[in-house]
């Protein structure tokens, strides 16, 4: 498979005051295109700066970051926001959806950067809300959702421009559990359309719906493994193993 992210000696360190913070020492990993990874690991280990790394939310101290074949580790500012609008959708926790907009608008502002025009816009948006079945609600304001229909716009919304990875940082931990096994078979079907998917969660029952996870502590891998509760064959059909 191709490769879609390449990590190289990535290292992170924050200066607090007289101190310095590693918060990653030394990461090598590589994820190919259409996998489905679970980040975790316990709080200090370093996976919520990695996710920022991978995510371009920020740039490490030392190492080199590659994705989809391009060096992303010394762009500047700019050069980081470009990227991230092309390549990354991010889910978090929190939905962080603008409170005064509809869902509609919500999914459809990634693509005001795009230059496409206001109708395709909403048109591409009205499309993406319904794949996440959501077709009926594309009027509703986020306090007129539930905290699952939030969640399912803020998926759309990372879906809207059509990403190389989709980031996920705990999206489940505003949600109880039924909603999060609905959420969860989103995520499942979205990468069974041939999306990479990236999930940082401390959740094990969550990070079991993931075809491999890794495991970071004390800003190294620890461990880095396939899921062996899934069958992998390229038939999604057949991928879980229910034995």
């Amino acid at each position: 498979m191709d490769t879609i992210i390449k990590v190289d000696d990535l290292r992170k360190t924050y200066v607090m005051g007289s101190e310095e913070v590693h918060a990653l020492k030394s990461i090598n990993v590589t994820i190919s295109k259409n996998e489905y990874v679970a980040l975790m690991g316990p709080s200090g280990s370093g996976k919520s700066t990695l996710m920022n790394l991978l995510g371009c939310l920020d740039t490490p101290t030392a190492g080199q970051y590659f994705l989809n074949n391009i060096n992303v580790s010394s762009m500047d500012d700019s050069e980081l926001a470009d990227v991230r609008n092309k390549e990354i959708g991010f889910i978090f926790q929190t939905f962080n959806l603008l409170p005064r907009l509809s869902a509609l608008e919500n999914v459809a502002l990634p693509l005001i950067y795009s230059g496409m025009s206001r109708s395709k816009r909403m048109a591409r948006a009205e499309e993406v809300l319904a794949e996440v079945g959501l077709g009926d609600r594309v009027s509703h304001k986020p306090n007129e959702l539930s905290g699952g229909q939030r969640q399912r716009v803020a998926i759309a919304r990372a879906l809207v421009n059509d990403p190389a990875i989709i980031l996920a940082d705990e999206p489940t931990g505003n949600l109880d559990t039924k909603t999060s096994i609905e959420i969860m078979s989103i995520f499942e079907r979205i990468q069974a359309n041939g999306n990479t998917i990236i999930i940082v969660t401390h959740e094990p029952d969550i990070a079991e719906h993931a075809h491999r996870i890794i495991r970071l502590r004390d800003g190294l891998v620890e461990t880095d493994e396939l899921n062996k509760n899934i069958i992998h064959v390229d038939n999604p059909e057949h991928r879980y193993n229910i034995s």
